[in-house]
């Protein structure tokens, strides 16, 4: 027996006024499923992708910055204090922040209520970071919604999702009534023509192109249409490019001699005015390039009114115009555009037919109707599962929630650079000119911002764009052409101090440049990064530096996710792993399990390059070796108590000796962060996440003198731990190290998270 209705359901996605498919999806089943259930209080949290959101109506009750991981959970904390009986989220990888979209986890970890997920893309062939949120969001869902049968023949083939967990409703529509089309016409001032249509945010994936390059064939058996492009570029694509493609498309008109047929109309218009366009229209065209498009609401709004469609075989309209319901025409093929249009121009009674059986179909497809599938849904997701009461704080432990992070504070990063790059060291929480700058703290800086702007929040991605700017600036004139080598110090009065850094710089520069190589978002950035890193990786070579050859083999890594047939990077990659074992060969015991016969600084970078390179190489040797050298540096670097203690570097550890305790460095704990979480990812075993917590927490207080090097006052770190006190300076290195291992531990928080609990 199906359950009863609850007395609240909450809608998740986009919302209006923001322009994009989503949010006029969630806005329209928002209002429909309000409609169906007068009695049950619907409203709905919209994701914003601005900072300043935008003036909402009132049925949305909360907000969510896009980029913002702790929005997530604030925004589950309220829907479960408000006692949402459903959840209803509209799920496309690119509205939510993170790694394909991985801070909806968080969201999904912590609410209590059944949970239904609209599916606006499903992905036959993902990535891996796609495939691990897909497959968690398809876990802590109850019930999934697919709007075409090869969405549920994905689910099924690709991610083994049970087929009586998918319930198949269509794309709603308005409901429009079967009106010949010149009644519009006069309306819009096209009387007399025949009108070809092709309506939403304008984007180089619509094919548009192709549509126009089809239109002289057109013209010259069917002198009076009209080709009517209707929508605004989409925002993302403004902000990025300008207008750029929707000028690209007037040229290609005016060079085609068809301007005279073409219509532009740059306007994201109500739907009051697109029922008219609508109803103005004798074909609809839809030129997508891309196959993998399980829904098309455009699509479904201009079938279900009743129109003929001319399409691409994109999945959703392979289905929708199935069996002569329309007619589909190969990618990229302007002829078989124009082939398609004049088989219904020169056909008036078929275009009619196909025109009525569309608008048969469409019956069930508008809202009314789509409402109440959901609402059926909701019924089964709570029939399957009973949410979790809210009274069960007991299960609200430490344990089973989420590892809170500090919120991150760059404002010391912001006073310690200017225009040439951030500077090296500071007295207390001020600047020193004195020292100047160097590429060392350059290089980690860019690294930081690349990871910032993939993690997003806070700052905005303009001003991190800002900060890399300056640091790759900075690397770039660190490079010395005549040698191949970067140079590091630079006084405050921009003089190079060196002809050539230390291996060990250059190869920390490397790693920044093949960073951002593959990461940056920004185009000028990408191929700067990609050229420093070419011109500067010969000379590594020669480099006999153990960590040099470390922090080369990162920089490769990061390079080759972009670049994967780069020769030289890949034979380089050969030879430096190869290194690092024949130095673990030579000197490693079984009661010194280690490279070198002392353990000095940045050690645990050994064992994350050997790491790295045992998965993408597939050496198991290299990963036994990177294992056990990590879990011997974690054994030497714990104390009784529990928590991290670095190796000092008042004499380190050598072979033998007695390892000095003081001073403590902020980069050993950066290091051991990011190597356990390295090996966390090589292996799944959950003892590196807990290991990576504990080096963390170094920072905060967890230490031998429990007081925190991190000053959330300032967005600082401190330079060390000393025996009896910390160093009170926040130079660029040390705040660097902390805010790197805490974008680390970001990204990491989604697979750090507990198993849900459900009752039953």
């Amino acid at each position: 027996m199906p359950s009863p209705l609850p007395d609240r359901i909450a809608f998740l996605g986009g919302y209006l006024p923001r322009l994009c498919g989503i949010a006029t999806f969630t806005s329209d089943l928002c209002e429909a499923v309000a409609q169906a259930a007068p009695e049950t209080q619907c409203f709905a949290g919209a994701v914003n992708d601005r900072p300043e959101g935008y003036e909402y109506p009132s049925r949305v009750r909360f907000e969510l910055d896009e980029k913002d991981l702790d929005s997530y959970r604030r925004a589950a904390d309220f829907l479960n204090f408000n006692n949402a009986g459903v959840l209803c989220i509209q799920h496309e990888f690119g509205i939510y922040g993170g790694a394909a979209g991985s801070h909806l986890l968080a969201l999904l970890r912590e609410v209590r209520m059944p949970v239904v997920t609209t599916l606006h893309t499903i992905l036959s062939d993902p990535n891996a970071a796609q495939r691990k949120v897909m497959e968690e969001l398809v876990r802590r869902s109850d019930r999934l919604v697919v709007m075409a049968e090869k969405g549920a023949q994905i689910l099924h083939d690709t991610y083994a999702v049970p087929d009586a967990k998918v319930d198949l409703i269509p794309h709603g529509i308005p409901d429009m009534p079967f009106i010949d089309s010149s009644f519009y016409k006069t309306q819009l001032g096209v009387e007399g023509r025949m009108v070809l249509l092709t309506f939403g945010l304008l984007g180089p994936g619509k094919g548009i192109e192709y549509a126009i390059e089809a239109l002289p064939d057109i013209v010259k058996r069917h002198p009076n249409v009209v080709y009517l492009v209707l929508g605004a570029t989409h925002p993302h694509l403004v902000a990025r490019d300008g207008e750029n493609y929707r000028l690209s498309l007037e040229r290609l008109a005016e060079d085609r001699g068809v301007k005279e047929h073409v219509i532009f109309y740059n306007r994201f218009v109500s739907l009051e005015d697109l029922k008219e366009f609508i109803g103005a229209t004798d074909i609809y065209l839809t030129p997508y390039l891309n196959e993998a498009q399980i829904t098309s609401g455009t699509l479904a709004y201009v079938f279900g009114a009743g129109k003929a469609v001319v399409s691409t075989p994109y999945w959703h309209a392979q289905e929708l115009l199935a069996d002569g319901r329309g007619i589909l025409v190969p990618f990229r093929d302007p002829r078989a555009i124009a082939e398609g249009v004049c088989a219904y121009l020169d056909d008036p009674a078929r275009l009619e037919t196909t025109r009525r059986e569309a608008y048969r179909l469409g019956r069930a497809m508008i809202w009314p109707a789509v409402a109440q599938n959901f609402l059926e849904s909701f019924q089964r997701a709570r029939s399957e599962r009973r949410a979790i009461p809210r009274s069960a704080f007991a299960g609200w432990t430490l344990a089973s929630r989420p590892y809170d992070l500090p919120p991150l504070r760059l404002d010391h990063i912001a006073r310690m650079s200017d225009s040439t790059g951030i500077l090296q060291h500071a007295t207390y929480t001020v600047p020193n000119f004195h020292e100047g700058y160097c590429a060392d703290d350059n290089a980690r800086a860019f690294v930081l911002c690349n990871l910032l702007d993939e993690l997003g929040g806070r700052p905005p991605s303009e001003s991190i764009d800002r900060l890399a700017t300056s640091y790759l600036a900075f690397l770039a004139a660190a490079l010395n052409p005549d040698t191949g080598r970067f140079r590091n110090f630079m006084s405050f009065g921009r003089q190079w101090l060196e002809e050539s850094g230390s291996e060990d710089s250059h190869a920390r520069a490397l790693w920044a440049v093949g960073t951002g190589a593959s990461r940056s978002r920004n185009p000028g950035h990408r191929k700067l990064s990609a050229q420093l890193f070419e011109r500067s990786l010969p000379a590594t070579e020669a480099f006999s530096s153990p960590r040099a050859w470390a922090f080369t083999l990162l920089g490769i890594q990061e390079f080759l996710h972009s670049f994967p047939d780069h020769s030289q990077a890949r034979s380089l990659r050969e030879i430096l792993t190869a290194r690092l074992i024949g130095l673990w060969e030579a000197g490693a015991t079984e009661d010194w399990p280690w490279f070198e016969s002392s353990a000095t600084y940045d050690n645990a970078r050994l064992c994350q390059a050997l790491l790295n390179s045992s998965q993408e190489m597939a050496l198991p040797e290299a990963q036994t070796i990177g294992l056990k050298s990590l879990a011997w540096l974690i054994s030497v670097q714990k104390t009784q108590e529990g928590h991290f203690r670095p190796i000092g570097s008042n004499g380190f550890y050598v072979r033998g000796g007695v390892r000095a305790y003081f001073d403590q460095q902020p980069v050993e704990a950066q290091s051991m962060v990011s190597a356990c979480l390295t090996a966390f990812r090589v292996t799944q075993e959950d003892v590196w996440l807990r290991e990576a917590k504990r080096a963390f927490e170094w920072f905060l207080g967890r230490n031998d003198l429990g007081l925190p090097l991190y000053d959330s006052n300032s967005g600082g770190c401190s330079d060390g731990l000393h025996s009896d006190r910390i160093n009170e300076n926040q130079g660029a290195e040390s705040t660097l190290a902390f805010h790197l291992s805490l974008a680390e531990m970001n990204v990491a928080e989604h697979v750090m998270a507990p198993a849900p609990t459900h009752t039953s």
